[in-house]
């Protein structure tokens, strides 16, 4: 049986329940080299103003709280701080870890966080965490499903799920294991791909689009706070959604607005979900033209200049040590390219996109193309994804 917490407000009963929804934070994230944790810092203490604009209820994290397994110090101190000065608010906080992160490490002490009001999901081992809430509607059951692979799954049922091989396949059963009260109010915490959703460079997905899977399998939650997609969006219906990244975490989101996502739940099948804008430290955005245009300073006198730029030089022949002499005006360029007769001519790989951003089978495909001078059979490309598949769930190839 899944472990059931309840929360009632020292208060009292609310008459409705409103909720903050973020996911992806990726906390000590670098991009193109660049350390976000200042970033960062400036965007939490913006969540942490709207928490009290907003009379928040809860708050919902749906995953990526870090950007890698292990992440760095700063990063586990800046999430550290961030949830205590939630604590203080005594606004319960409702947290799952996501494919970038360790659950291990994320749900440590989580026993103890819970006298805090601060619910981490613990490993899946066949139960989903609950925790519930109440106000004057009645009873909001919050499931809490970290991040899935099949294999888990599959390690967790044995033969009752021997056959299971697809993303989809390990949701759905999961989902089959939960048994609801239908007469509560539901919300489901998830960081899974659901197809259809639109995805930017900055995001990690499976080979072949196997990590995949249909909105379908979130029918009966009053809303579903996703996390694992780096946009803002609805999936399927109003009630689904990805919260997005607060930060823009490459050029693909140059024209992203940054949210976080409020959700008012009030009586059954009654639920407003609305976002409030979030202003970064440093904006992203592109600039184009020639080496004399961009530095002209009647083009960039009036502009903020500390924004994270990508520049794309129209000029014929490569500008000797351009990266250091664009820094003088533009400090915080990431990216610097070339777009010219030469660069069109090669269509040869250029620094437009950086390697470890691509998906892994886009870098077999195109290490096969570059070394045979031709791409991948339909056979080739089919048994290179299930190499990475078997790889990417830590199975023996």
């Amino acid at each position: 049986m899944p472990a059931v917490f309840e929360i009632i407000r020292k208060a009292g009963l609310k008459n409705r329940m409103k909720f903050m929804h973020l996911a992806d934070l990726h906390l000590g994230k670098r991009v193109n080299e660049f350390s976000m944790l200042e970033d960062q810092k400036y965007v939490l203490e913006q969540v942490l103003k709207l928490l009290d604009e907003e009379q928040a209820e809860g708050l919902l994290i749906a995953g990526d709280i870090y950007d890698r397994q292990v992440p760095p110090i700063e990063a586990v101190k800046l999430f550290d701080d961030f949830l205590t000065r939630v604590s203080l608010k005594h606004i319960p906080a409702y947290v799952i870890s996501g494919n970038h992160d360790s659950i291990e490490r994320v749900s440590f002490g989580a026993r103890l966080m819970e006298g805090s009001g601060i619910h981490m999901a613990t490993e899946y081992n066949g139960a989903v965490d609950v925790v519930r809430a109440k106000d004057e509607y009645g009873a909001i059951d919050i499931y809490l499903l970290p991040f899935l692979k099949p294999a888990q799954v599959r390690a967790v049922w044995g033969e009752a799920a021997e056959e299971i091989r697809t993303y989809e396949e390990a949701l759905s059963f999961v989902m089959s294991k939960i048994t609801r009260n239908e007469e509560h109010r539901s919300i489901l915490l998830a960081h899974q791909f659901a197809a259809g959703a639109v995805t930017c460079d900055s995001e990690e997905h499976v080979v072949g689009g196997l990590d995949q899977v249909d909105v379908s399998c979130f029918d009966g939650f009053d809303y579903v706070a996703l996390g694992h997609l780096h946009g803002a969006q609805r999936v399927g219906r109003d009630t689904v959604r990805y919260a997005g990244t607060l930060l823009k975490y490459s050029f693909s989101e140059v024209n992203h607005k940054k949210n976080v996502t409020m959700v008012d739940l009030r009586e059954k099948g009654t639920v407003e979900v609305y976002s409030r804008q979030i202003s970064p430290l440093h904006e992203m955005r592109d600039i184009r033209g020639s080496y004399a245009e961009v530095t002209n300073r009647a083009n960039y006198e009036g502009t903020d200049t500390k924004d994270y730029v990508r520049i794309t030089l129209t000029d014929e022949e490569d500008i000797f040590d351009a990266v250091g002499k664009l820094r003088v005006i533009y400090p915080n360029l990431m990216r610097l390219e070339y777009d010219n007769m030469r660069t069109r001519q090669n269509c040869s790989v250029t620094v437009s996109e950086k390697e470890e951003e691509k998906a892994p089978v886009a870098l077999a495909e195109e290490l096969f193309r570059m070394q045979n001078n031709r791409p991948m059979s339909e056979e080739q490309g089919i048994y290179m994804q299930e190499m990475i598949r078997r790889v990417w769930e830590d199975e023996t190839v």
